[in-house]
C-alpha cells in the first residue's frame, strides 16, 4: 500500500483523476462492486422519494466521487502546502481563532463528507502560532497502513498532532490544565451500536445512533464547538465553513450538541449527496437492539 501511494503521488492531480475515471470507478463499481448492496440501500431508504434511476444515477456519482478521494489521498502524499491550500479552503479562520482565545478549545465535529483527510490542512491557515490542530483517528489493523496514514495526516498539522481515541480524554485533561489553545477534530458520523449510542435521533428518514464524545467533551470543558460545513465548488476543489454549534455547550442540554450536530450534517448531505460516504453500514442496528 505504502509503494502504491508514493508511486501514485508522482501524478499530476489531473492524472490521478483520468486514473479515478478509467481505472478505479469501473473496477470498484463494476468489477469488485465494492459495498454496492449496502450503498444501495442506504441511498434508497435516504431518499425514499427518489425513482430508481434517481438512486442509480446518485449511486454512480458517488462512486466516481469515491474514486477521486482515494486519489486524492495520494496526490496529498507529496502536494506542497501552497497546493493544498489552493484546494481545501476555509474560509472564517479569523472566527475560529478568536473562538479559541474565547473558549481555550473549539472542538470541530464533522463526518465522511467531501475529502475529510484534507482537513488537518486547517493548522495551514492559522495566524496565531499558539494555535495547534489536533485530528482524533482510530488505530487501523495493519500496522503499515496506520503509520502511512498517520503521516500524511500529521503532514499538514505537525508530528502529534493524532490522537488515537483511546487517549484522548487524558489528552484534553492534559491541555485543559496546561492552557494551550487548540482545535481538534472529531469525525462523529460513525456506525455505533446500540450499547454504545449517546443520542437517537431521525437522521436522513432513518432512525440513527450518534457518538456523543464531542459534546461530553466541550459540556464538560465549556470548549467552543463547531461544524465544519464542506460545500465541493468543483472537482478537487473543496470549500469548509465553520458553523458553531455552541459557544457556551456548559449551559446547553444534554443531547442538544448533538442532535444540532446531527441536523446540520444532514442539510449538508443534501446539499451534496454525492459527497457523502455511503459504503458504511451505519443503520445496521436498530434503537430496540439494546
Amino acid at each position: 500500500m505504502e509503494l502504491l501511494i508514493k508511486l501514485l503521488s508522482r501524478l499530476s492531480l489531473p492524472a490521478l483523476y483520468r486514473l479515478s475515471d478509467y481505472v478505479i470507478f469501473p473496477l470498484m463499481y463494476y468489477v469488485v462492486r465494492y459495498r454496492r448492496a449496502i450503498t444501495r440501500k442506504n441511498l434508497t431508504r435516504s431518499f425514499p422519494d427518489y425513482t430508481t434511476p434517481q438512486i442509480q444515477q446518485l449511486e454512480k456519482q458517488f462512486y466516481h466521487h469515491f474514486a477521486d478521494v482515494i486519489v486524492e489521498i495520494a496526490w496529498n502524499y507529496r502536494a506542497s502546502e501552497d497546493e493544498i491550500k489552493q484546494h481545501m479552503v476555509f474560509d472564517n479562520i479569523e472566527d475560529v481563532e478568536q473562538w479559541a482565545q474565547q473558549k481555550q478549545g473549539v472542538i470541530f465535529m464533522l463526518g465522511h463528507l467531501g475529502n475529510w483527510e484534507w482537513l488537518p490542512a486547517v493548522q495551514l491557515y492559522y495566524h496565531n502560532p499558539d494555535l495547534h490542530h489536533y485530528n482524533v483517528y482510530r488505530q487501523l489493523k495493519d500496522e503499515t497502513t496506520n503509520r502511512l496514514m498517520l503521516s500524511m495526516r500529521e503532514k499538514r498539522s505537525g508530528e502529534g498532532s493524532s490522537i488515537e481515541k483511546n487517549s484522548l480524554v487524558r489528552k484534553m485533561i492534559a491541555m485543559h490544565h496546561t492552557k494551550q489553545l487548540f482545535t481538534l477534530g472529531l469525525i462523529s458520523d460513525q456506525k455505533v451500536s446500540p450499547r454504545n449510542a449517546y443520542h437517537w435521533t431521525e437522521f436522513l428518514h432513518q432512525d440513527t445512533s450518534f457518538l456523543g464524545g464531542g459534546e461530553v467533551l466541550a459540556r464538560k470543558m465549556d470548549w467552543a464547538v463547531t461544524y465544519i460545513q464542506i460545500r465541493q465548488i468543483r472537482r478537487g476543489y473543496y470549500q469548509a465553513h465553520f458553523v458553531p454549534i455552541s459557544l457556551t455547550p456548559a449551559e446547553t442540554k444534554e443531547g442538544e450538541i448533538t442532535e444540532t450536530f446531527a441536523r446540520m450534517l444532514e442539510q449538508n448531505i443534501l446539499e451534496q449527496p454525492a459527497l457523502w460516504l455511503w459504503t458504511h453500514n451505519r443503520w445496521k442496528w436498530k434503537r430496540e437492539d439494546h
